[in-house]
């Protein structure tokens, strides 16, 4: 089994504080099974949402830049101006006259 991330950790223990608050908060359990009950419950919850929090794979940064690689050459240059744009731009530039 692998082991848990830092993101994981950290969303499942705000859940089960969070979620333990709010339950006893809400229900206003003053009784000795009451508060078991809400614990354990709160506890399943943050596992849940630890165990839902998507994980990055270890190769991930290896394939960008193996799929940046492929892209083709035509779509990594740069547009160069055509040669009568800038023929149309320097006769705008001189003057007009005799």
């Amino acid at each position: 089994m692998p082991r848990p991330t830092v993101a994981q950790l950290a969303y499942g223990s705000a859940t089960v504080v969070c979620s333990t608050i709010a339950m006893v908060l809400l229900s206003q359990t003053e009784s000795g099974p009451g508060i078991p009950v809400i614990a354990v419950s709160a506890l399943i919850l943050g596992l849940f949402v630890a165990m839902s929090v998507p994980t990055r794979k270890r190769g991930a940064a290896a394939d960008t830049a193996a799929a940046q690689e492929r892209v083709p050459a035509q779509r990594l240059s740069t547009t160069v101006p055509s040669p009568s744009a800038s023929t149309d731009a320097s006769r705008a530039r001189e003057p007009a006259g005799p």
